[in-house]
């Protein structure tokens, strides 16, 4: 009799932890889910001109001034904390995003301006910026012209 008192309870246990793992495991794949379906709907183009002399030193500050379209279907956030940008491989974190036009959010088919720091950037530097959002990559590439 006590063997069998023993064992209810063990198996109890373990499925009381059985249900609490299962829970929890479909929580964390609902959550992957809804990231993998933002990555999927996001999509960004730089369409700026590289040979543009808007592009370096627009201001004669020697910033670099870079315009992104949102070509996917979602929604994005013009945060400057979701949007990350490299600088021939540098992190940087003196970034300025500004909507364009009459737009009051990042949707589908509108524009923003990025205005970045180009700290030790010189006159005719190949120069590589990497742009991300929401897992979306695009890479910029232009020559340097004070």
């Amino acid at each position: 009799m006590i063997l069998f008192i023993a064992s209810m309870l063990i198996a109890a246990s373990v499925a009381g932890v059985f249900t609490d793992t299962v829970g929890e495991l479909s929580q964390a794949i609902d959550d992957q889910g809804v990231q993998v379906s933002q990555e999927v709907r996001t999509d960004i183009e730089i369409i700026s001109d590289s040979g543009s002399s808007e592009v370096f030193n627009a201001d004669g500050n020697g910033d670099i001034r870079l315009h992104v379209k949102n070509t996917g279907s979602e929604t994005l956030t013009t945060d400057t904390g979701v949007i990350n940008v490299f600088v021939n491989g540098q992190f940087e974190t003196d970034v300025t995003v500004t909507l364009l036009g009459d737009a009051d959010s990042w949707r589908p088919g509108n524009v923003v301006r990025l205005d970045i720091a180009g700290d030790g950037i010189s006159d005719g530097d190949d120069v590589r910026v990497k742009v991300v959002v929401n897992g979306d990559e695009e890479l910029f590439e232009f020559r340097a012209q004070l």
